[in-house]
Parts: C-alpha cells; sequence; structure tokens
C-alpha cells in the first residue's frame, strides 16, 4: 500500500469537517432507510450501509497516521470508537503512538487481545516501549516471545529509561559505517536499501568495537571525491547524547546546533542509536502542553469528551486548594468587616489592589518556569533573580499604584486613601514578585515541577496577601 499523501496542517480542519460531515450523513440515511416500510428492506438497509461505510473508509485511508490521530481526538467517544473501527489493523500500531494518552486509553479499550498484539506487532521496538505502559501485561508477554534476540535487547533498553531521559526518545534505526572503506564503497552499500531511515541526514562511523569514532554528513558525503575514505572527511567531534541524559538538555541542543540526528553513546563511546528531530518536537510539543495544563492545577491530559466523572476526578485537586486559598482570603476580609462599613470605597477598591498583584504575579511565576525549562536557571540563581524582580515590582508598584491613588483621590476626594492604594499597590506588587520567584525555585528544590498548580497558588498569595494590605493599613491610617 502507498503511503498516504501528508497534507497541510490547514487542511486538518477540512479533514475533520468532512469526517463529520460523513458520520452525520451515514446516521442520517441509516435512519431514514430503517424507518421506510418497502420490499427487501434488510437487503437496502444493508447496501447503503456498506456505501457510506466504503465511503469513509476510503477517505480514511488516504490519510496521514497523524490527521486520523487529530480526527479520534476531535470526536465524541461513540463515532471515535466508530472510525477507530474502520482503520484498517496495520495501521493501528501507528495511529495510537500519534494520539494523546487519554485518548489512547479509550481506543485500547475498545480492542481485544489479538488486535492489541497485531497492532504492537507492527511497531519497532523504540516505538513499543512507548506503547507498552498502556498495554495489558499479558499482551506485552506475547509481544516480547515474538521479537528476536536483538529486537528484545533494544525494548529493554528503552524501557529501562524515565520517559524524561533520552534513551526514552532513542531511535535504533540508524546507519553505520567503517572508518576504512571509500566513500564509493558507502555509496553502493546506501543503494541497497529501499530507503534510508527518516531523518537521516548523516551516518554513524563506528569502529569495529562499535564505538562511534566520527559522523559522515550525507551532503558532504555526496560532493566529495568517491576514492576518498570515510576517515578523511568524516567529522571527528560531533554532538553526542547520553542515554541518562535529560530529554530537555537533549532539545536545547537540537535547537542550539539546529541538528536533525544526534548519535547516543554509552560512557564508553559505544554507538546506542540516536535521536532524531520528529522525536524531539513531540517532546517539546508534550513538555509544553504538560506545562499549560500543570499552572492549571490539572493533574493530567484529559479527553475533552471524557465521561463526566473522569474530569471531575483530574480537576477536583486544586479545585479544592483553590476553595480553602479562596476561604482564607474571605477571612481576611472578614477581619476588617468594619473598616469597610465605615468606608465603603474600600470594598471597590480592593479587588484592583488584588487583580494587579496577581497579574505581575503570573508574569514573573511564568518567566521563571520557562528560564527553567531552558535550564537558565539553578539553585543559585535565586537571589539574584529575586533582587532583579523586587526592582522591577517597586518600579511598576510606584508607577502604577501612583495613578490608581489620583484616581482614589480624585474619585473620593481623599488624599490619604490615594496613598493607601498606592502603598497598597506597591506591596503587593512587591509581594507577588517574590512569591512569583519563591514558590517555582521552591518546587523544584523538593524535586516537583515549577510549574504545578503555579497559577493557583500565585493567586492565592496575591489575593489573600492584597486583601490584608489594603485593608491593613486602610484601617491603619483612615480609621
Amino acid at each position: 500500500m502507498s503511503e498516504p499523501e501528508i497534507k497541510p496542517r490547514d487542511n486538518l480542519q477540512d479533514h475533520l469537517r468532512e469526517v463529520q460531515e460523513l458520520l452525520h450523513r451515514h446516521k442520517l440515511v441509516e435512519t431514514l432507510v430503517h424507518r421506510q416500510d418497502m420490499p427487501r428492506h434488510d437487503l437496502v438497509e444493508g447496501l447503503v450501509h456498506k456505501q457510506h461505510i466504503q465511503e469513509l473508509t476510503t477517505r480514511l485511508d488516504e490519510m496521514h497516521a497523524a490527521d486520523i490521530a487529530f480526527i479520534l481526538e476531535s470526536l465524541p467517544i461513540e463515532e471515535r470508537t466508530f472510525v477507530w473501527d474502520l482503520v484498517k489493523a496495520e495501521r493501528d500500531g501507528e495511529i495510537l503512538l500519534e494520539v494523546s494518552d487519554a485518548v489512547r486509553e479509550t481506543l485500547l479499550e475498545t480492542m481485544d487481545r489479538d488486535e492489541l498484539k497485531a497492532a504492537a506487532g507492527t511497531l519497532d521496538a523504540d516505538e513499543l516501549a512507548d506503547l507498552a505502559p498502556d498495554l495489558p501485561d499479558e499482551v506485552m508477554e506475547d509481544v516480547y516471545q515474538a521479537l528476536d534476540l536483538e529486537e528484545r535487547a533494544q525494548l529493554r533498553a528503552a524501557m529501562s529509561y524515565d520517559e524524561d531521559a533520552v534513551g526514552a526518545l532513542m531511535d535504533f534505526d540508524m546507519v553505520t559505517i567503517r572508518p576504512d572503506i571509500r566513500l564509493e564503497v558507502v555509496l553502493r552499500y546506501l543503494r541497497r536499501f529501499a530507503e534510508l531511515p527518516d531523518h537521516t541526514d548523516q551516518l554513524f562511523v563506528a569502529n569495529r568495537d562499535e564505538a562511534l569514532v566520527g559522523v559522515l554528513p550525507l551532503g558532504k558525503m555526496l560532493v566529495s571525491d568517491p576514492e576518498r575514505l570515510v576517515s578523511e572527511i568524516m567529522l571527528t567531534d560531533p554532538v553526542t547524547l547520553r542515554p541518562d541524559d535529560k530529554a530537555e538538555d537533549a532539545a536545547n541542543a537540537f535547537e542550539r546546533y539546529d541538528l536533525v540526528s544526534a548519535p547516543v553513546v554509552t560512557a564508553n563511546n559505544q554507538l546506542m542509536g540516536r535521536v532524531t528531530v520528529d522525536t524531539v518536537v513531540d517532546f517539546i510539543r508534550e513538555e509544553s502542553e504538560a506545562e499549560l495544563l500543570n499552572q492549571a492545577g490539572l493533574r493530567e491530559e484529559e479527553d475533552i469528551f471524557a465521561p463526566v466523572l473522569d474530569s471531575v476526578r483530574n480537576r477536583w485537586t486544586w479545585l479544592a486548594i483553590n476553595l480553602v486559598t479562596a476561604f482564607v482570603a474571605s477571612r481576611v476580609i472578614g477581619l476588617f468587616e468594619g473598616s469597610i462599613e465605615k468606608l465603603v470605597a474600600l470594598a471597590a477598591l480592593m479587588p484592583i489592589v488584588a487583580g494587579i498583584g496577581g497579574n505581575s504575579g503570573n508574569q514573573t511565576i511564568t518567566m521563571i518556569v520557562r528560564a527553567m525549562a531552558m535550564g537558565q536557571v539553578d539553585s543559585n540563581s535565586g537571589k539574584r533573580l529575586l533582587k532583579k524582580e523586587v526592582g522591577v515590582a517597586l518600579i511598576n508598584g510606584l508607577v502604577w499604584g501612583g495613578l490608581l491613588g489620583v484616581l482614589a483621590w480624585w474619585l473620593y476626594g481623599n488624599a490619604q486613601l490615594g496613598a493607601v492604594m498606592t502603598a497598597a499597590t506597591t506591596l503587593n506588587l512587591l509581594l507577588a514578585s517574590s512569591m512569583g520567584v519563591v514558590i517555582p525555585m521552591a518546587m523544584q528544590r523538593f524535586g516537583r515541577d515549577p510549574a504545578l498548580g503555579s497559577s493557583v497558588m500565585i493567586t492565592a498569595c496575591t489575593d489573600s496577601g492584597g486583601f490584608f494590605i489594603f485593608l491593613g493599613l486602610a484601617t491603619l491610617f483612615l480609621m
């Protein structure tokens, strides 16, 4: 079967609408035919059903696996299951790798043991390692037994590393050559392949002990004299990765050096595999999505069409924390009920102080978390960052707090209220900037994701702190 044509991303929505339209038309016609009272009703209904199924199956066969994954993620569970059943069995494995973890779970639930084994059997060892945590143990045992010795060793190697390590991103499909052969021999060797592994921009040069001694870029090989030896034109100091390196560090290396592929070697420089740019891009996307979810206090990626109870379980932890912090903020306000009763303007102004503090804190914490993800911040940078952010907050507080103070003076004719507004805004911005640095640094120190619930925590600090500072100052100087 020929490879499906890869469509531009702009057409993804068109693909989705087309499938949705076919599904809607299928359901509509099926309903109408089912209601009709006609001769040979079952035959007519069967023919109509087959016609629509064939049309939808043909469209799915023409699509790339990633496009089908996008469509499955965008359909309600009932329609998703219907479309999934129409996908050819030999494509199940690659599509399961493309869909999100949450949607993959719903697809696997519809497959029996034989279907799972068949899907897993189409995957390479490194791909199988990605899917293995979601497969039942008995299925994995059967799949493992069906592998040859080399594939078993590769699978064990890939599964032995944490998901955020280079070893988990490693691909074993690569081309290696010896340094003591002529380029003409290399060209003849490459012509024996039906096609080169994806993203092959360089060949890995290894000695007879399988130790990496250099890399041979394809572009450089093609323009060099075929009679020259590989050792004469290879690059002897390539960018290499270790299997236990952090995947984030590998992603930074790919971005910094514009890499397409990079060899993975052991401490003894033994060539193990390679990491390619497509895997790195997938990792970056998944990390970005996870960071956004963590900032919102979500425990994991969520299927947007998941059952209600599943979504509730995913969201309630940080909602409970937010409820507690909101209650604390309300009790802070309760401490100053008498002051608010005497000067009603306080009730109108205090949300402004809390709101601007929350926005400033979220700006700070976003910058710090991003710098941590880029590897630009460590535990030794805390004091310097805190000093810098306090300076920014002080200037912003004096400028914007001063403006708010003037507006409060103008609205309520009370210069002292304007001064309190300025002071409270400045102090709350100082609190927000400090917490914006302290919270992610503390999370990192305790081995937690710095982005986890960061927006919830910073909002809690600036709300309670802002109310306390503003109402406290108002009680001291206005009552």
